[in-house]
């Protein structure tokens, strides 16, 4: 399969042009992306928002899939076309629709499919509207395991002082807690994020260093959100 011009590369994986309508995300470690594909056909299945998936034919590294046109939800925050709020309550949004979602193994009926990072720069707004990209994470598990991860992956940039979007993370997380309508994410929920992120061999340095400061903002966001009335149903 000829490759057309680089697209964007993430922290374990390039996205190449193939033509107009598909693209090739290619793992550098050579992961399987196989059990990716299968969670994107299933949650699909279940009319969730995520790229198609095309017959690939080469290594199992390689994932084949919808070209999306769009920005990334923190593209269009950064370019003035989102604000901080929306974009936080649109990751509850997204969160709370696919937590509505069977999990395709477990037995265990509390059990729902997870993305496990699920952010601003993982979310394209496309014309249909946000489609959810890079599934390279999906467990299942319960619910409460997602909301923590997303808090964290946030709060580890909205704890950090020296970040010059420290700020504006902030107003984002403090949205996603409040679009959330529960403390979710706290207690062992938050806890096994806080240990999930410090076991990323790609974590740098100084993100390991703001984990017990990312773990106690949520939890001061968290407790406001709590107080706050429930939103509507979605």
């Amino acid at each position: 399969m000829e490759l057309g011009e680089l697209l964007g590369s993430g922290r374990s994986a390039d996205v190449y042009a193939i033509d107009e309508k598909r693209v090739l995300r290619r793992y550098r470690s050579g992961i399987d992306a196989r059990r990716e594909a299968a969670v994107m056909e299933y949650v699909a299945g279940h009319g969730y928002p995520v790229p198609r998936v095309h017959p690939g034919g080469g290594p199992p590294s390689d994932l084949v899939m919808e070209r999306l046109a769009g920005p990334t939800m923190l593209g269009a925050v950064f370019d003035g076309d989102l604000t901080l709020e929306a974009a936080g309550d649109g990751i509850a949004r997204l969160l709370l629709r696919l937590h509505r979602i069977p999990a395709r193994h477990s037995a265990d009926p509390r059990d729902r499919v997870l993305h496990l990072d699920l952010h601003p720069d993982n979310v394209m707004l496309t014309a249909r509207g946000p489609m959810v990209i890079d599934w390279s994470n999906a467990e299942e598990g319960g619910p409460e395991e997602d909301c923590a991860m997303s808090a964290m992956i946030l709060a580890q940039v909205a704890a950090d002082a020296e970040d010059e979007r420290a700020p504006a993370t902030r107003v984002v997380l403090g949205a996603l807690l409040a679009g959330l309508g529960t403390a979710m994410g706290f207690g062992d929920a938050l806890d096994r994020a806080k240990a999930r992120r410090g076991a990323n061999p790609t974590m740098t340095a100084r993100e390991l260093e703001l984990l017990d400061a990312a773990a106690a903002l949520v939890r001061e966001l968290g407790l406001t959100a709590a107080r706050r009335p429930a939103p509507p149903p979605r």
